[in-house]
């Protein structure tokens, strides 16, 4: 049981339904998320929350099933339940690619290690999805929704009439046209024209008895009319009958599709259940990744202890704005059952206490919540809350006494297993009685053992849960100096208003504060007054637990520095190594070099005492080089690491990268990336993973095992062919080059063509005076693998477009 009945919008879980149906992909699954509510069952709860953390686990894998063609069949369905009745062409393509969805989800989950994901595994048990149906509309439906010229011998035979007509149709069309073109009767650059659906030639309207046929259109200057003519007429009328015939036998074949598929209809209602509930269950899962929300320790009682829980709503706003929530920790069990929290105005308790109410529906509605690992979750049979202002003129009630109405309600319905969120508790009417009606509600709470979470300003309450066994003192903190709320909740002890504070900061006159403290009890400013010197003694502490904090990281971050030049030098040993020995190479080829310029020296000098003794000091100021070098070369003691190096890069990830996921030891390359998603190979295997979980690694390092030869100067000809692949079209156009141009462009467009077994080109020259047509076609002629040449259908370009079919 919940209260009131808008609890959903006093708590914003309202926003969360919107926000969920966003991530749906079908009208299915947005159906199931308005229908989602409230449950106290343990097995329900556990059930719905588990269902979605292990879809959460699919989705962060980079396991997740297909997320398109979530359509709504059922109206499908039961047209084809009518016997008689058949889905259209494009009927059965939305069934066929539903249905493939619905395939290709059961493969996806049932693949997974059952004690893994046991609540999934479960929900496919029973699902049959006929892979003879999906074969079957296959067989007769393609990739465009169209049917399939094979999908009966009858349809193929007619369709085979329909072109060769249109073959012998359109051969006539030319003879006409031609003939039409050079006496100047057609109106304009179009040959040829449909009307009706029977091809017509456009005339100038002052030549129209010069072709015999039949007038079908006139254009709206008058200037043209559209000629049928004569001897095509009969061509025309065969194709019209034959587009008849043809469109009989689609519905034969469509209504013998619907009749095999209508046995299968009661087994495919079914598994379109479970088809939305896998797009209820994802959009909940994304939900929760876009949280960072995990399934917290599920305990069959009344608990609530959350580790660093913080409000999903204000989350989400705060990132769109790059700023960060501050989360809290709360803790209610059978020994602390109402948490009672005190602060200044401003300070963020209502927020807080939305955020125990809005956490708590949101997991007993079967959602993943925002709190830390090693956070417990308990079942509450009722949550009841009071929160902001519920006045009513038609009941003639106030604020005060719709608040005193809520409590009749929650005292009349509330027990042990009772949730209650009370805001600004008791206030609406004179303080005094406010503050006794209050305490007296709040000792009746504890009589009958609810929970509840409770903000208040009256200090009796906050005496009274110091003298409690059941009741905690909460207090929302505040920077004493700064006059600046922090909005964390510290457990144990009540916290001041710092009204006077807040007063004298917003600039009120001095002798209206003095005033004011005069004014009020002694017992009352003291208590202030210890409340100010904690909170201020906290803060202190606070401040040096800081500062102890600040300086154990920077003896954390000198200690990763010292280890990373100690890996460093490890690591790059081997390279000062060989720079040293590359340097005493070169100095021992310099050394002969002049040894040998010295012996010839002393031969041309004869000997020569003088010279002979400055060329020895030279090879002996040489001799103190070699020795100088190789004692720097074994002196250079750096570690040695002869593993493969990996070095990450800060940088955008981008395709033809090569990463890391977090946490392995992989290395993977970037395929191609999709919003946050990116598809990866490693080694023969792909897989899609979050963007957020991968790490970019320097390439130019990686052994060619990995890379393959993409860190090579040298081409690699199955990548060249693979480039080919992904860029070859084929279609060419070449209009508007010179003719000498078009030989050396067609001659690589068709051994391309040849290369990559293309079976069917268009080359778009133009018609002008037909030299590149001629051109072109000289140059096809000298391949044997060209089976046809000819001009494209006139109502598509005509001659000026050449068709070239390889066999």
């Amino acid at each position: 049981m919940v209260y009131p009945q808008n609890i959903e919008s006093k708590l914003g879980f309202d926003k969360i339904r919107e926000l969920l149906g966003e991530e749906c992909q079908g009208i299915l699954g947005r159906q199931l998320i308005e229908k989602m509510e409230f449950h106290n069952d343990y097995e329900t709860i556990a059930s719905l929350t588990e269902q979605t953390a292990e879809f959460k686990k699919l989705i962060e894998t980079g396991q997740s099933p297909p997320e398109s063609y979530y359509f709504d069949v059922s109206a499908y369905l039961a047209k084809a339940s009518i016997v008689n009745n058949f889905l259209t062409e494009s009927e059965f393509y939305d069934v066929k690619r539903s249905l493939d969805t619905l395939y290709q989800t059961l493969r996806v989950i049932r693949r997974q290690p059952k004690e893994e994901f046991p609540r999934l595994q479960s929900m496919c048990q029973d699902i049959d999805v006929p892979y003879e149906v999906i074969q079957d509309i296959e067989r007769v439906i393609d990739d465009k929704g169209q049917m399939r010229s094979n999908a009966s011998p009858e349809l193929q035979k007619i369709r085979q009439a329909i072109v060769r007509t249109q073959v012998t149709l359109r051969k006539k069309l030319v003879s006409i046209v031609e003939g039409l073109r050079k006496n100047d009767y057609l109106r304009s650059d179009v040959d040829t024209t449909v009307r009706e659906g029977r091809m017509v030639v456009p005339i100038k309207t002052e030549y129209r008895k010069q072709l015999k046929g039949i007038v079908h259109d006139t254009s709206s200057t008058g200037q043209t009319i559209f000629i049928e003519p004569e001897a095509i007429v009969d061509l025309n009328n065969d194709i019209k009958q034959f587009m008849h015939q043809e469109r009989f036998e689609i519905v034969r074949i469509l209504t013998d599709l619907t009749t095999f598929l209508r046995p299968h209809l009661y087994t495919l209602k079914y598994a379109y259940e479970f088809l939305a509930q896998v797009d209820f269950i994802r959009a909940k899962a994304r939900f929760a990744v876009k949280l960072n929300a995990i399934n917290p320790d599920f305990e069959k009682r009344a608990l609530i202890d959350w580790q660093n829980a913080y409000h999903p709503l204000l989350y989400l706003s705060h990132k769109k704005q790059g700023k960060t929530v501050l989360p809290n920790t709360l803790f209610l069990d059978g020994n602390q059952r109402i948490l009672l929290i005190s602060g200044p105005n401003a300070g963020g308790k209502s927020v807080l206490l939305k955020t125990v109410g809005l956490l708590q529906y949101m997991y007993q509605s079967g959602l993943l919540i925002p709190v830390q690992e090693g956070s417990k979750i308990g079942i509450f049979d009722q949550l009841f809350i009071d929160i902001g202002d519920e006045q009513s003129i038609d009941n003639d009630l106030s604020t005060y006494s719709s608040h005193l109405y809520n409590m009749k309600k929650f005292l009349i319905a509330g027990n042990k297993r009772t949730l209650a969120l009370i805001d600004e508790f008791g206030t609406g009417t004179e303080p005094q009685v406010g503050a006794s009606i209050a305490e007296a509600i709040l000792e009746e709470f504890e009589k009958q053992r609810m929970y509840a979470v409770i903000t208040t300003h009256y200090a009796n309450l906050k005496f009274m849960a110091e003298k409690s066994q059941f009741i905690v003192n909460g207090a929302m903190r505040y920077d004493v100096d700064k006059l600046e709320p922090l909005f964390k909740l510290e457990i144990g002890k009540p916290g001041s208003s710092f009204a006077l504070e807040i007063a004298k900061k917003i600039g009120l006159p001095s002798d209206v504060i003095k005033s004011a403290r005069s004014k009020i009890g002694g017992e009352q400013v003291e208590v202030e007054r210890l409340l100010r010197q904690l909170e201020k003694q906290r803060s202190n502490l606070d401040r040096e637990q800081t500062n102890l904090r600040k300086q154990g990281l920077e003896v954390d971050k000198l200690l990763r520095e010292n280890q990373s030049l100690k890996d460093d030098l490890k690591k790059n040993k081997q390279k000062y190594m060989q720079e040293a020995k590359k340097e005493a190479q070169a100095l021992l080829q310099n050394a002969n070099q002049r040894i040998e310029n010295t012996i010839r020296a002393i031969k041309e000098q004869q000997a020569d005492k003088q010279k002979t003794k400055a060329v020895r000091k030279d090879l002996d100021g040489l001799q103190n080089e070699l020795d100088k070098v190789e004692f720097e070369s074994t002196q250079k003691s750096t570690p040695k690491n002869e593993d493969e190096m990996i070095r990450y890069v800060d940088s955008e990830i981008k395709e033809g990268d090569f990463v890391q996921i977090k946490g392995q030891t992989a290395v993977a390359e970037v395929l191609s990336i999709k919003n946050k998603d990116a598809l990866l190979r490693i080694g023969s295997l792909k897989t899609t993973v979050k963007m957020n979980r991968l790490q970019k690694v320097d390439e130019t390092i990686l052994p060619t095992s990995i890379t393959g030869t993409k860190n090579t100067k040298s081409s690699n000809s199955g990548s060249t062919l693979h480039s080919k692949v992904l860029d070859f079209s084929p279609e060419l156009d070449i209009r508007g080059k010179r003719a000498e141009e078009v030989n050396p462009i067609v001659t690589a467009f068709m051994d391309d063509a040849v290369m990559l077994s293309k079976k069917s080109l268009r080359i778009l020259h133009g018609k002008g005076e037909g030299v590149l047509r001629q051109v072109v076609r000289d140059a096809l002629r000298q391949y044997s693998q060209v089976k046809t040449i000819k001009d494209e259908h006139a109502d598509r370009g005509g001659a000026g477009i050449t068709l070239v079919e390889l066999k």
